[in-house]
């Protein structure tokens, strides 16, 4: 599938506006945003945690289909744990590649709309500029092998209703993140050491929710995008303006190479992403990262425990 096909080709007749939003996820940090940015847009949605929707059981998702009658699905449901899914990469495959081949085949049944959250670890991280939505996929590790596998099915079942929205290095108000720990740490005056060889771009979750909530109003809207905060940053580099906002010693924060961090996992060295995609369905990119977090941390200065997703 194409995924840069240009509005002028997209179906005669655009699809209308969705009434019923379904959320799957709800209860983790992105979901958790969607659904806040839904209530506040007035938009009549039904927010499923984990413990209320499993997306890997078929008789769940029927069940949820005929009790909720949705025209449009978010699926932030989601295996996130990068390094465990190299232990027990079916598992991630699971939640990640067959939970949404199931839902998309529903989504196609029901003719309703789906945006699919992905990310960045589809890309294997050798690229010197910005991917592109169009780019072939090549992951390097478990995670992203699931996580790739869950975009062809939902491109392949919906080739008209389904949109793969990739993001990464998510922070907000609910649930921990790098940034959060960071946050934490710059308060208390802690010197940590922080990875300066991997570069991406760093993303508040609440400006993810509301490109998922222009981009399901947006009629015919299909195929790849990114949503990811604008610009580029190492770890290291957003450690440092995380303490420089908070009032903190950006001194406190120590370079060191990803090859002295233990994990088994392989992790893209550059996963900066492209998005012209926005510009071709009318609605604005993505802003620089930077004022993101500035807002972001202003907004919530105490991150909560991570909640079910």
């Amino acid at each position: 599938m194409n995924s840069s096909l240009p509005a002028d080709r997209w179906p005669k007749t655009p699809f209308p506006r969705p009434t019923r939003w379904l959320v799957t996820g709800a209860g983790g940090l992105l979901g958790h945003e969607v659904t806040a940015a839904l209530a506040a847009e007035g938009v009549t949605a039904v927010a499923l945690d984990r413990r209320a929707l499993d997306v890997t059981d078929p008789d769940a998702l029927v069940e949820a289909f005929a009790r909720h009658r949705p025209d449009l699905v978010v699926n932030c449901a989601a295996y996130t744990a990068v390094e465990a899914a190299e232990a027990d990469e079916a598992r991630a495959l699971r939640v990640n590649g067959d939970g949404p081949r199931q839902l998309a085949a529903l989504c196609a049944r029901h003719g309703t709309r789906l945006l699919h959250l992905s990310t960045d670890y589809v890309f294997p991280g050798d690229a010197d500029s910005p991917y592109p939505e169009g780019h072939p996929t090549a992951p390097r590790n478990a995670y992203g092998r699931s996580k790739a596998a869950g975009e062809r099915a939902v491109l392949a079942l919906l080739p008209d209703l389904g949109a793969v929205v990739r993001t990464a290095w998510l922070h907000g108000a609910h649930g921990r993140s790098f940034v959060g720990v960071m946050a934490e740490r710059a308060r208390a005056g802690r010197t940590v050491d922080v990875v300066a060889d991997l570069v991406g771009q760093p993303t508040w979750a609440a400006d993810v929710a509301r490109l998922l909530l222009a981009l399901g109003r947006t009629p015919g809207a299909r195929g790849v995008f990114h949503a990811t905060n604008a610009g580029r940053a190492s770890w290291y580099e957003l450690a440092r303006e995380v303490f420089r906002l908070v009032g903190a010693d950006p001194g406190l924060v120590r370079p060191v190479p990803a090859a002295a961090v233990a994990g088994s996992a392989s992790r893209p060295r550059y996963t900066v992403l492209g998005h012209d995609r926005w510009h071709e369905v009318g609605i604005p990119a993505p802003r620089p990262w930077r004022e993101a977090l500035a807002e972001a941390l202003s907004a919530a200065p105490r991150e909560e425990p991570d909640r079910p997703r």
